[in-house]
């Protein structure tokens, strides 16, 4: 593995930090999720039409610019550090990939031009509200507990019946990223009935009869989270019914998305110690800098090698997606001891809910709640490599030595 990152992925990096730090400050932040978006729809028009950030790892045949995971994960390092709501993640690093996998020649040509040049948003939409478990990440996602099962769970598919080969849904997703804003929603969904029961993915226009879409109320505003209602909605299947893995490819986009997400809780722990570090060398108490006391001073060094250990995970793990999971709990770890700290050095000011610092805090619960928790993530992925017992066929043994 060489470590060392390309000219243009430098470029990538810097170009991205320099527009956020003018346009994605904490006030640009709080003014943005305020949105019925929940985002800057100019900045966001921006990032995709200026500096392709949608198409970054969407293929050159589409429009995109055919980069690899690393290049998206460095662009979401920065994202991170800004805590910039945008439907990037939804988009680009989840919806994206799944359209490439599974969707059909034509499907692909006519979404990902659009997902490329940052005119059409998407949001997977799973049932049970787990995202982690449907993506491989803290359970097997072919269980059947996350999407609902059978008759009475998760969400349901049925042929339209006039013979035109669409579907209907009927059902509920909870805890939707970016599902009340995105043009277009990916719904895992149930098809064939109890006794054949197998989950299929379907695309959903936002303008959908049937479909109701509802944000949430959440603690961290720079996630917006929404609730999906499916009546009989109209839906296309993505791809074709023919056998196709689907749960396979929700892991190995899982996979890849945890690098990623790896990447972007690095970028908001070392964002909340960089601040942290320069009100440290303002702050003065007895005649000097807090950050001159030798406590401060151990405190900070702990938290930048926390930082530094988890960003070489992430970088890893964009090299490798196989190691995304653990790379993920590592730096979700990093993300809240760090915005932890960051109050502690604060002081008395870091306590009032509308300093900045609360931004990294609640940004590192909400990202755990999401994708975590960070002790799942290890013990599936520790169950997954047989640290804990023998594996077979059916998966690890527990109790046994290997």
């Amino acid at each position: 593995m060489d470590a060392a990152f390309t000219a243009e992925q430098d470029e990538i990096r810097r170009t991205l930090r320099d527009l956020l730090t003018k346009h994605g400050g904490p006030g640009e932040v709080r003014a943005a999720v305020r949105t019925a978006e929940g985002h800057d729809p100019a900045l966001w028009h921006r990032l995709a039409q200026e500096l392709g950030l949608s198409g970054l790892a969407v293929a050159e045949e589409y429009g995109g610019a055919g980069c690899t995971a690393t290049e998206l994960a460095l662009a979401c390092e920065e994202t991170g550090r800004a805590l910039l709501p945008s439907p990037l993640l939804a988009t680009a690093v989840l919806a994206a990939p799944l359209i490439t996998a599974l969707g059909t020649p034509e499907q692909r040509a006519e979404l990902l031009p659009r997902i490329a040049d940052g005119t059409l948003t998407a949001a997977l939409a799973v049932p049970g509200g787990s995202m982690a478990a449907a993506l491989g990440l803290t359970a097997d996602n072919r269980a059947a507990a996350w999407a609902g099962g059978g008759r009475a769970g998760g969400i349901q598919a049925h042929p339209d019946g006039d013979g035109g080969g669409g579907w209907r849904l009927y059902g509920e997703a909870d805890r939707v990223l970016d599902g009340h804003s995105a043009g277009l929603l990916l719904v895992a969904a149930h098809a064939g009935g109890y006794p054949r029961s197998r989950t299929l993915l379907f695309l959903v226009s936002a303008e959908a009869e049937g479909l109701a879409r509802t944000r949430l109320t959440l603690m961290d505003e720079t996630r917006p989270l929404a609730r999906i209602e499916l009546r009989d909605a109209a839906a296309r299947l993505l791809g074709a019914d023919d056998g196709t893995d689907v749960c396979g490819a929700l892991a190995d986009t899982g996979s890849r998305a945890a690098a990623v997400l790896a990447a972007e809780a690095v970028g908001a722990a070392a964002g909340a110690l960089e601040r942290t570090v320069a009100y440290v060398k303002e702050r003065e108490q007895f005649g000097r800098a807090i950050g001159s006391f030798q406590a401060v001073k151990h405190r900070l060094a702990d938290l930048y090698v926390r930082v530094e250990a988890a960003r070489s995970a992430a970088y890893y793990a964009a090299w490798d997606p196989a190691a995304g999971p653990l790379a993920l709990a590592q730096a979700l770890e990093a993300a809240r001891i760090v915005a932890g700290e960051a109050v502690q050095l604060h002081g008395g000011i870091g306590f009032t809910w509308e300093h900045e610092a609360h931004l990294y805090v609640k940004r590192a619960a909400a990202d755990e709640l999401l994708f975590g928790p960070v002790h799942r993530l290890r013990d599936h992925a520790a169950g997954r490599a047989g640290l804990f017992g023998a594996v077979t066929a059916d998966g690890p043994v527990r109790g046994v030595a290997v």
